[in-house]
């Protein structure tokens, strides 16, 4: 039998935080930058949840209860700010969109 403990869901945060932060430094894709946040988002929610079972408390959980609302809001927003874009210059790629610029 064997029992997945803390440190299992910390690491496995921890590796999707990682893998989250890497996709949004090297992409340039604008729905690639924004998947790679929301990984790292859900990461840290992961993290939060497990912390907050090991210790019996619920005021993590609920937490993480609010800020998936959140983070569904945040999606709602991002994608309609994307597909504005797409609309305006027919493009996604961060590299081209220089109406952002100072």
């Amino acid at each position: 039998m064997s029992v997945v403990g803390f440190s299992h869901y910390f690491f496995l945060g921890l590796i999707l935080f990682s893998i989250g932060a890497l996709g949004a430094l090297t992409r340039r894709n604008g729905i690639t930058i924004f998947l790679s946040i929301e990984l790292m988002l859900n990461s840290v929610n992961l993290i939060l949840v497990s912390y907050a079972s090991t210790n019996g408390n619920l005021a993590g959980q609920i937490l993480v209860f609010f800020m998936f609302a959140i983070a569904a809001a945040e999606a709602a927003v991002g994608l309609a700010f994307f597909i504005a874009i797409y609309k305006h210059r027919r493009t996604i790629n961060i590299d081209r969109l220089t109406f952002l610029r100072w």
